[in-house]
């Protein structure tokens, strides 16, 4: 079934805040924030719903979980705001765009915020991390939210490209459907893993290749 395009992601995610695991996560990160400090702030946690719409996706990129340094995460995925120097995996994200899109200038900031209103919906695998501490909020509800965040996706969209970096992204991917949508695959830009297959990948010729058939408008990158 195709939801109508004035579908919104409250529509479709509001069965899951009511769920006993969503709960559990709740609380889990009310504790976390009385000892810990957490990122990204939690006016920014939910960032990529509300920067790209659920009528508007056109893209998924999926990441691991935040950035865990001051001032990275913003709730976008591999995304950084403007004052913050891009890290490795940014950076190395926006050296495969030099070589695959032709024109392509890497910027002299990490914000990918643009990218999100023009439908790429940034979706880290986990939204939250504790400070200096990466993987720190792994199994705790996440990642079952997330996976419910794809299968929506995959259920109510058409023509979707799926970007999945790294293990955890990977794993998503038997919640897609290979008829309708276009699953791109490579290891984490990560400097230990993107020599392995991420740089070459063609990820983004690739994307707006697949939305230009399908007569959609393609992402300025």
């Amino acid at each position: 079934m195709i939801l109508d395009k004035v579908t919104t992601w409250h529509d479709v995610l509001k069965a899951e805040f009511a769920k006993e695991y969503f709960q559990k996560l709740e609380l889990f990160l009310e504790k976390e924030k009385q000892e810990h400090i957490i990122y990204p702030s939690a006016e920014d946690v939910f960032n990529a719903f509300d920067y790209c719409s659920f009528a508007k996706i056109k893209i998924v990129i999926l990441g691991q979980d935040p950035y865990h340094g001051p001032n990275q995460a913003h709730g976008l995925a591999f995304s950084v705001q403007k004052n913050i120097s891009p890290p490795p995996s940014l950076k190395n994200i926006f050296k495969e765009l030099k070589e695959d899109i032709e024109g392509f200038e890497i910027p002299t900031h990490g914000d990918l915020s643009l990218w999100a209103q023009q439908g790429v919906f940034l979706l880290n695998t986990c939204l939250t991390v504790r400070a200096d501490s990466p993987g720190s909020h792994f199994n705790q509800g996440w990642e079952i939210f997330t996976d419910r965040v794809i299968e929506l996706i995959n259920e109510h969209k058409e023509n979707i490209v799926f970007m999945l970096w790294g293990s955890p992204a990977r794993k998503k991917k038997n919640k897609i459907d290979t008829k309708k949508h276009l699953i791109l695959e490579a290891p984490h830009p990560s400097p230990l893993s993107a020599y392995r297959g991420f740089f070459g990948s063609k990820h983004f010729s690739q994307a707006n290749k697949f939305l230009e058939a399908h007569n959609q408008r393609t992402i300025i990158w």
